[in-house]
């Protein structure tokens, strides 16, 4: 079973570039999200002569005839009862490779990548067994994301364990290791695939410094798999001995050491981008891209580095437009001034011939 649950056409649209068709709104549901596609009708007869050759036989269900008509009138003249009962036929189509017994269409990349099915995310689920080959850069990160959430429940079924043991409670406290265990072992195998995808990746030339990182978080899950493992076998191991009756009837609980209670507890090391010698301090932004996510962000980050640096330049050179003519405004005013001070001066030589001349008639 592949990770498609289900499948629906939902509707249509009509769209007039480059010319008159219509298009038809897919839903997909898988397990843990959902999406939708626009398809044309005749890209659904593009999948179908690709899948008939791909596989050797046609799919389960046949394609809704092509009305001759159509050609003649265009799609926008069809009536809403053709279009309805095409939308129908297409879904039918859908869900027959969905439900067929025979999983060779629906594992067809052409199929896959008809419905936009995540690369990484289309192995058996209950497996857990997905192709190294399958895995891209993006798709690689959240099956990492998955196994972390994965061990967070495994500790979550020990602590409960734990607890049950606590109150006495053997059955469901066996019930709970058993759950953890099993757990833990799809854990491992996907860890396995986790880490074949990424020597597949890293043959891909990816740089290395992504591919150190990368192996440090693997590094970093198999840990906390060991450590989760020999919790669980320690304690069934020790509560195999039957415990004896105390003189008040109860009988002796085994408790974990406290030192498996610290290394299920403990946290495991940081991890980390190595960038060559120096190993920067990774941030939330960085932490969850990869080496063309990176370089994207660097040139997106250059880029407003630019603009900033830009119009830091042309608020500079209006400053100093303005200091200019700051300037020069103070230089007239200081020839005013120079002016006013010779107008004054001679003024006053005036005004003192004057007074000498009365003076001298007084």
């Amino acid at each position: 079973m592949t990770a498609i649950q289900a499948v629906y056409v939902r509707g249509h649209e009509e769209r007039p570039d480059p010319k008159p068709h219509i298009v038809y709104r897919i839903e997909i549901q898988a397990h843990v999200r959902s999406w939708q596609m626009w398809r044309r009708y005749s890209e659904f007869v593009e999948l179908h002569t690709e899948l008939a050759k791909s596989t050797g036989s046609s799919p389960p269900a046949p394609l809704p005839p092509k009305n001759a008509l159509a050609v003649l009138r265009g799609p926008f003249r069809d009536s809403s009862s053709m279009i309805e009962e095409r939308r129908a036929g297409l879904e039918t189509y859908l869900r027959a490779i969905i439900s067929a017994k025979d999983d060779k269409w629906r594992e067809c990349y052409a199929f896959r990548d008809f419905l936009g099915v995540p690369v990484g995310r289309l192995g058996t689920v209950a497996e857990g067994s997905t192709s190294s080959k399958q895995f891209s850069s993006s798709s690689w990160l959240d099956e990492h994301l998955e196994l972390q959430a994965k061990i967070r429940d495994i500790r979550a079924d020990i602590n409960k364990r734990d607890a049950l043991s606590d109150r006495g409670d053997v059955s469901a406290s066996h019930t709970a290791n058993v759950q953890a265990k099993k757990k833990l072992a799809e854990a491992l195998s996907r860890v396995r695939t986790l880490t074949q995808g990424l020597q597949e990746l890293g043959m891909a030339a990816m740089a290395q410094g992504e591919l150190q990182r990368r192996t440090d978080m693997v590094a970093r899950l198999q840990d906390d798999c060991e450590k989760l493992g020999k919790m669980v076998t320690v304690t069934r191991q020790a509560s195999r001995p039957a415990a004896a009756p105390s003189s008040r009837g109860f009988t002796n609980v085994t408790v974990a050491p406290e030192s498996d209670r610290a290394a299920l507890l403990s946290l495991s090391r940081p991890v980390t981008r190595v960038f060559g010698a120096k190993k920067p301090q990774e941030t939330e932004m960085t932490r969850p891209l990869d080496d063309q996510g990176l370089v994207q962000l660097q040139n997106t980050q250059m880029e407003q580095q630019d603009g900033q640096l830009a119009t830091l330049t042309h608020i500079l050179q209006r400053q100093r437009h303005l200091g200019e003519a700051i300037g020069a405004e103070l230089a007239v005013h200081n020839e005013l001034l120079d002016e006013l001070n010779n107008d004054v001066d001679r003024v006053g030589g005036k005004l003192i011939s004057a007074k000498k001349q009365l003076n001298r008639l007084g």
